[in-house]
């Protein structure tokens, strides 16, 4: 069975556009058609970009209440990793440690992601960075 991480803007793009193709991976992962890793790092900063960015408030209308259900929803689903080992400088955008972190500790073997800082490092140890599209195309077969 296939292994992924997912990064916090792919879980806030399956959030915020329901029957999009980020949403369509996760509802593999409520299927059990893959292993789903995250860590309490990837979870707040995608409690905190849906709960704190006022572009996104202001453009797409949901409760406070929404967002609570669908990380505690993730929590339901995902094999929580952690302590995460520490990386720094692996990803050109330091935030991003965290991601390739996660994976590292589940032995995962994807990170499903759209962030080109981290599609542009294409594997890293035994990890590959894979778009929703593509991950979603490895599911099918």
């Amino acid at each position: 069975m296939p292994s992924a991480v997912l990064d916090s803007a792919t879980l806030i793009s399956a959030f915020l556009k329901p029957g999009g193709v980020a949403d369509l991976v996760l509802q593999q992962a409520y299927e059990r058609a893959f292993e789903l890793f995250l860590a309490e790092e990837i979870l707040a900063e995608t409690r905190r970009v849906l709960l704190e960015t006022d572009r996104i408030r202001q453009r797409y209308a949901y409760p406070d209440e929404s967002v609570h259900r669908f990380i505690r929803g993730l929590h339901g689903i995902a094999q929580m990793t952690g302590p995460l080992p520490s990386l720094a400088g692996i990803v050109r955008d330091p935030n991003d440690d965290m991601i390739v972190a996660c994976a590292l500790a589940a032995k995962a073997q994807y990170i499903v992601t759209r962030d080109n800082d981290l599609l542009s490092l294409r594997t890293y140890e035994t990890i590959t960075m894979i778009t929703p599209e593509a991950f979603m195309s490895i599911l099918r077969h």
